[in-house]
């Protein structure tokens, strides 16, 4: 092998900053975490007038965070780089809290669309540093997730407006 040949498993896509895009995708895959543990826990816990609903939403929404978690590791590993492997990695990564733990439906709602709310800018920012890098996947897929987060902080405002 050449002195500066890559190797086979390192990619060769032709864009910049690859690391930097790394990075930001493991920041939106603790985020993606610690909002997939928020909206479960929102689902076993919801009570009140509104918690079938509430229940039926969350559900969804949380099969959808968990898929995410997996497209979102994905194309960290296509980057040439390694996820997240463990709570702690996914933690440190994570800028949402974990939200404190209440019963009340609307309070558990609130919480929902904040975070909502928080990872959407998160993902507008990396859509631009991957823009900037020329990785137009990376920007496509966090694009389409921004596009499922504000969606969701949607619903979840109107469940609770009035």
């Amino acid at each position: 092998m050449k002195k500066n040949a890559k190797k086979s498993s390192e990619p060769d896509t032709g864009f910049s900053d690859m690391a930097k895009i790394a990075d930001g995708l493991a920041d939106v895959l603790g985020d993606t975490y610690v909002l997939t543990i928020k909206t479960h826990a929102c689902h076993w816990n919801v009570v009140g007038p509104q918690f079938y609903s509430i229940h039926k939403l969350t559900e969804d929404q949380y099969g959808d965070l968990f898929a995410a978690a997996d497209e979102l590791a994905e194309r960290i590993r296509a980057l040439g780089h390694f996820a997240p492997a463990n709570m702690k990695a996914l933690a440190d990564h994570a800028a949402m809290s974990e939200g404190k733990e209440s019963p009340d439906a609307e309070e558990l709602v609130e919480g929902l669309v904040a975070s909502h709310e928080n990872i959407s800018r998160r993902l507008h920012d990396l859509i631009s540093v991957a823009e900037k890098g020329g990785d137009a996947v990376t920007a496509d897929l966090a694009t389409e997730r921004a596009a499922f987060h504000e969606k969701a902080a949607w619903m979840l405002r109107a469940m609770v407006a009035g």
